[in-house]
């Protein structure tokens, strides 16, 4: 059953866990969008088919807000919303460290190994690179972790991965990025918190927040 957290006729948004994984790949584990037609099916009583449309995504290791949409029309909308940043991301990141600045804008020009799965951060633009983004600013610190609010204002592959690795503060349990030590459950300490969006049909005002995952790390902080 998941964790629903907005429901309508039009779209179903969802609190995805570490370890999720939102739509097939290669593993073939059942994903989050087959938990989400089920709840569908048998709550709705659906006798054939159900409809789930998947207008973005999060990484395996990342927990938090996750949108699905119910309908092609819905579907259709929120794709062009996402892709014209009408639609507001907030994530929390629990990184090692502490950056120099309590506050500030990243830019960094990013790159991909796709046989390493990989997004590496550069000063300068170059040849194949993208430009990337975001605003972070400091909420808590504690002896070896911070927990950082992060604004993303362009959507690039690992990109709040990438660039705060690139300012020596990767996040916790990320050791593609360079963090020190896995964390017990496989995942990273990054977060989805909150989405913000003009409903696709309605034009209502939509905003969900997601509970922390368990644990005391994030409690504490």
């Amino acid at each position: 059953m998941p964790h629903i957290l907005y429901e309508d006729n039009h779209i179903i948004i969802v609190s995805k866990a570490v370890g999720d994984i939102v739509q097939g790949d290669k593993t073939g584990d059942r994903t989050l969008a087959d938990d989400v037609k089920a709840y569908i099916k048998e709550s709705c009583a659906k006798p054939g088919a159900v409809y789930l449309g998947i207008p973005h995504r999060l990484d395996r290791p990342v927990s938090g807000v996750c949108v699905f949409a119910r309908t092609s029309k819905a579907l259709e909308r929120l794709n062009r919303m996402f892709r014209d940043g009408k639609v507001k991301k907030v994530y929390h990141a629990i990184v090692c460290g502490v950056p120099d600045q309590p506050e500030a804008e990243l830019v960094h020009y990013l790159s991909r190994n796709e046989r390493q799965n990989k997004a590496y951060a550069h000063d300068r633009e170059r040849p194949e690179t993208k430009r990337a983004v975001l605003d972070y600013k400091l909420l808590a610190r504690g002896e070896r972790y911070s927990l950082l609010e992060v604004n993303l204002h362009t959507g690039r592959h690992h990109q709040i991965r990438c660039q705060l690795a690139a300012i020596g503060c990767p996040v916790k349990g990320d050791l593609k990025y360079g963090a020190p030590r896995s964390n017990p459950d496989g995942g990273i300490s990054l977060h989805a918190r909150s989405i913000a969006f003009e409903h696709p049909v309605s034009h209502v005002s939509i905003e969900v927040v997601a509970p922390y995952p368990e644990g005391d790390i994030w409690n504490k902080l």
